[in-house]
C-alpha cells in the first residue's frame, strides 16, 4: 500500500481536510477516515495554513511504554497498559505557541507516535486490530511533572490547553514496525525510540483499549515516549520527527497570566 498524507488546513476562513498530491493539497468533503471525497478544489501546500490534522473525540495516552523511560522516572515497567486521557481541548497544530502554565514549575516534553483510528472498534482481536488503524502522526505529550506528582492522578498534568501538539499530517499506508520517533529541543536531539521497543505493541494496545471502550474514527492513541524526557522553558523550540512525515514543530511561551 502506498503512503498517503492527509492534512487539515484553513481555507477561506474554514477548516478543511485535504490530501497531498505533489505540491498541492486537494480539499476533501470530510475527514478521510469518514470517507471524505475530493471537492475539486486544490490549494498550494506552501501557502496553506496548517491546523491539527485530527479532531478526536478522545485522546488515549499510554504511560511508561518504553522500559528505559519507566526506569528514568524511577518506575518499574508496567505489567499491563497504563492508560490516561487527554482532553480534545489540549490539541494544537504545527507551529503553535504553547503556553507553559503558571501553575506548574516543570513542564516536560514527551515525543511520541500517534495512532489515528479509522473504523469504529470494540472488542478487537490481535489479528484484526491493525485493520482499524487509519494512519500515524507525530505527537508531543506535554506533562506538568510537578502537578502529576502532586495530584496523584494525571488529568490536570496532561490536560492543559496546548498540551497535545499534533501533526503536521496523518500518514496512511505505513508499516508501524518501521516507525521511530525523535525529539529535539533548540536543535539538540533529546529522545529517540523505535516502535519495536514498545512494551505493549500497537495491536495489543488496541485490543486492551477496545475491550473497555469504543474507539471512534479519528480518535488518537498516543503510544508512549522513549527515555530522555526533560523540562521546557519559555522560548524552547521543539521538533518531533516521525519519518516519513514532515517534522512537527512548536515553540513554548510564558503564561501571560503568571502572577508578577
Amino acid at each position: 500500500m502506498s503512503e498517503r498524507h492527509y492534512y487539515r488546513i484553513e481555507h477561506e476562513g474554514q477548516a478543511h481536510f485535504a490530501e497531498r498530491h505533489g505540491q498541492e493539497l486537494r480539499l476533501l468533503s470530510a475527514a478521510p477516515w469518514l470517507d471524505g471525497a475530493p471537492t475539486g478544489v486544490s490549494v498550494g501546500r506552501a501557502g496553506a495554513r496548517l491546523l491539527a490534522p485530527v479532531t478526536p473525540s478522545k485522546i488515549l495516552g499510554i504511560g511508561r511504554n518504553y522500559a528505559a523511560h519507566a526506569q528514568e522516572l524511577g518506575n518499574e515497567p508496567p505489567k499491563q497498559p497504563l492508560v490516561f486521557l487527554k482532553p480534545p481541548s489540549s490539541v494544537v497544530g504545527p507551529d503553535a505557541e504553547v503556553v507553559l502554565p503558571h501553575q506548574s514549575q516543570r513542564v516536560d516534553y514527551e515525543g511520541e507516535v500517534g495512532v489515528v483510528i479509522g473504523r469504529r472498534a470494540r472488542h478487537l482481536t490481535p489479528e484484526r486490530a491493525l485493520e482499524h488503524v487509519f494512519g500515524y502522526t507525530a505527537v508531543c505529550d506535554l506533562t506538568a511533572r510537578d502537578l502529576q506528582k502532586l495530584d496523584g492522578q494525571w488529568a490536570r498534568a496532561k490536560g492543559f490547553d496546548g498540551f497535545c501538539p499534533v501533526g503536521p499530517s496523518v500518514c496512511a499506508g505505513l508499516e508501524p514496525s518501521r516507525l521511530a520517533v525523535s525529539l529535539s529541543v533548540d536543535g539538540e536531539r533529546r529522545q529517540h525510540g523505535r516502535l519495536t521497543e514498545l512494551i505493549f505493541s500497537i495491536p495489543s494496545l488496541l485490543v486492551w483499549l477496545s475491550a473497555a471502550m469504543t474507539l471512534e474514527p479519528g480518535d488518537l492513541i498516543v503510544t508512549g515516549t522513549p527515555e530522555g524526557v526533560g523540562p521546557l522553558s519559555p522560548g524552547s523550540a521543539v521538533t518531533v520527527e516521525v519519518a516519513p512525515l514532515e517534522p512537527l514543530c512548536f515553540r513554548c511561551v510564558a503564561d501571560p497570566l503568571s502572577p508578577p
